[in-house]
């Protein structure tokens, strides 16, 4: 019997670039989801639920035959201080905000993963702890004018050049915090395959 295919339903060029170190043939799919937290479910909960809802989606762009012998690969990721939840920023000034707010303490980077293939599911949560060298507001602008990080979650690139700069802790998965924990994904699809 043939292997399943590998699908990764994601439209994000990192997590693309990430999956690709595995070396193992894979496709991508583009797929839409609304991607709302519910404030009443865990952070974990939320990510992993929106993971499932486009391993889901992307299921149902798929032929039968297709989506029976395909393995759907999907993450979330957000960026939390306290409580405060930080997806992708609306704009500049929200990113600003965002980054102002995560200086002088560290945060968390959550990424939900789902993997779906026929009847089996492995649904995962992972996080990273990240802390910033203190940024001014100067070089925040700069970033931002830079590398314009308004499709990634907490307005920032762990990998940006200017970025790269102010990371004085990382304390988990560095691959993560780009947006796909990498070595717990490869150690579920191993299952998989």
């Amino acid at each position: 019997m043939a292997k399943p295919a590998l699908i990764l339903a994601s439209q994000s060029p990192r997590r693309r670039d990430i999956l690709s170190l595995t070396l193992l043939p894979f496709e991508t799919l583009a797929v839409e989801t609304p991607e709302e937290l519910d404030p009443l479910i865990s952070i974990e909960e939320n990510v992993t639920n929106i993971s499932l809802e486009k391993a889901e989606a992307a299921l149902l762009l798929l032929s039968p035959e297709k989506g029976k012998n395909s393995i759907i690969l999907t993450a979330d990721t957000v960026v939390a201080k306290g409580n405060r939840i930080y997806g992708k920023p609306a704009g500049f000034d929200s990113a600003f905000d965002m980054l102002k707010s995560l200086q002088n303490r560290s945060h968390r980077v959550y990424t939900g993963f789902v993997l779906l293939c026929g009847l089996k599911t492995h649904t995962e949560c992972v996080t990273t702890t990240v802390e910033f060298e203190p940024m001014t507001d100067n070089e925040i602008k700069r970033y931002l004018l830079s590398e314009k990080p308004y499709d990634k979650a907490g307005a920032y690139g762990i990998q940006d050049p200017l970025m790269a700069c102010h990371v004085r802790r990382i304390e988990g998965c560095y691959y993560n915090v780009v947006g796909l924990p990498l070595s717990r994904v490869c150690k579920a699809l191993k299952t998989f395959l």
